[in-house]
């Protein structure tokens, strides 16, 4: 059964930066692609970054140039590195894995089969 755990979320002042893991277990064919999704209080999940086993990557608008997604498929483990962050980047991030997500729909949450608990970040201005 794959397992997703995440780490490094804090409390941590505005621009500063954080990196976010998610180690994974049970299977790494489970998890070609891997995302980051936001809920922040009082709203449903969003999306921020995803990326592929060939380590393609696609990301929000929103957090383009701050957040850098990436991966070592070795040690089964993907991150999210976010800069320069913003009070509105506050809520819990979620890692999620899917086996076969639609290369123009990494944003989707439907196309994910695993999900980890998730690592509050909170950003204060």
């Amino acid at each position: 059964q794959v397992q997703l755990v995440e780490s490094g979320g804090e409390l941590v002042q505005a621009g500063g930066s954080l990196r976010l893991s998610c180690a994974t277990s049970g299977g790494s064919s489970e998890t070609r692609t891997m995302a980051w999704f936001p809920q922040a209080p009082g709203k449903s999940r969003g999306f921020v970054a995803a990326i592929n086993w060939s380590a393609n990557t696609a990301y929000a608008v929103s957090v383009k140039g701050r957040f850098t997604i990436s991966r070592d498929n070795a040690a089964n483990t993907a991150y999210l590195q976010m800069n320069s962050l913003k009070p509105e980047d506050t809520a819990v991030y979620y890692c999620a894995a899917g086996v076969r997500v639609a290369a123009a729909a990494p944003q989707v949450q439907s196309e994910y089969d695993y999900w980890g608990q998730g690592t509050q970040v909170t950003v204060s201005s």
